[in-house]
């Protein structure tokens, strides 16, 4: 039996905690972008695992810390105490693969607040920055005649002139089954990349009304279309033809002293039925081009709410 032996210390093997530490950062920031179900799952493994990783790399200098008795001065010759030199303990030092693997772990950190930070406060900072659209009364009722569609124009800040000006196509559906009244009202805006939709029927100019500073000009329309790049609507504003992604915008809409008001925008999946009769696929408004159902609105990053232009 060889008494011969290699000095070269047992190196640990690779450690698993650095890569699920990077599946963690990873989940989160697809879940910033799909759900926040898997962000959170994400940041409870990337926690994990890092810790996890932390005790790995500084396992070489843990160690308990000894129990210190009572002081006791043992009894010895003074002059050979003086003589003697003090011990010195060896100083704890780290190997270049540690220093690296630490180096590693900061940058990791370091690259993941950069990419982090920015989109959670892109998210978040609209919820607190977003502007309510004001409420615009468009008249008394008796200013749209029952199933037909109207034009209505206004400025939605008239301190900014022109820029600010909106489109609704109104339609008055009469009455509920509940006897409550029904109004269609799309936004002019298309669902594609946001161009101004136009109605596929004559505009009677001479019939024109203003009321407080809102035009409303009768139109025989049973359908739209936008001119920039073929995006065609039906009557209820389901799509039928062209490259837009859902149905157009409504308006939700109150009635007040015999006044129709319209209220903030809405973003709209599909409509099924018509008229007062239609059942509306309702949700949050969303900006052009997004999905809001299906499948595909799982692919597409979390759009934050903000004013229509």
């Amino acid at each position: 039996m060889s008494e011969t032996g290699h000095d070269t210390p047992h190196v640990p093997g690779p450690s698993l905690w650095p890569i699920g530490f990077a599946i963690g950062v990873a989940c989160v920031l697809l879940g910033l972008v799909i759900s926040w179900v898997i962000a959170a799952i994400g940041a409870v493994l990337a926690v994990v695992f890092g810790l996890l990783w932390a005790r790995d790399v500084t396992r070489d200098v843990q160690g308990e810390v000894p129990e210190i008795g009572p002081e006791t001065r043992p009894v010895a010759d003074v002059g050979a105490a003086a003589a003697a030199p003090a011990a010195e303990e060896p100083l704890p030092t780290y190997s270049r693969s540690r220093f690296l693997e630490a180096t590693t772990i900061g940058l990791g950190a370091a690259i993941g607040a950069v990419v982090t930070l920015p989109v959670l406060g892109f998210m978040v900072l609209p919820s607190f920055t977003d502007v309510e659209e004001n409420e615009v009364d468009l008249g008394p009722l008796e200013n749209f005649p029952e199933g037909e569609y109207v034009i209505a124009t206004y400025l939605a800040n008239p301190q900014q002139g022109e820029v600010s000006r909106r489109t609704a196509f109104v339609r008055n559906n009469g009455s509920t089954d509940a006897g409550e009244p029904s109004f269609t009202i799309l936004y002019s805006r298309c669902v594609h990349l946001g161009c101004p939709v136009q109605p596929n029927g004559p505009i009677d100019e001479d019939a024109a009304k203003e009321f407080k500073g809102v035009v409303l000009r009768p139109v025989l329309a049973q359908s739209f279309g936008c001119p920039c790049h073929g995006g065609q609507y039906n009557s209820e504003g389901n799509r039928t033809a062209g490259p837009p992604v859902r149905s157009l915008d409504r308006y939700a809409f109150s009635i007040k002293d015999g006044n129709l008001v319209l209220g903030e925008h809405y973003a709209v999946g599909n409509v099924n039925g018509t008229g007062a009769s239609a059942t509306i696929s309702k949700y949050p408004w969303s900006v052009p081009g997004t999905h809001v159902d299906g499948i595909e609105a799982w692919l597409y990053p979390i759009v934050p709410s903000q004013v229509t232009g």
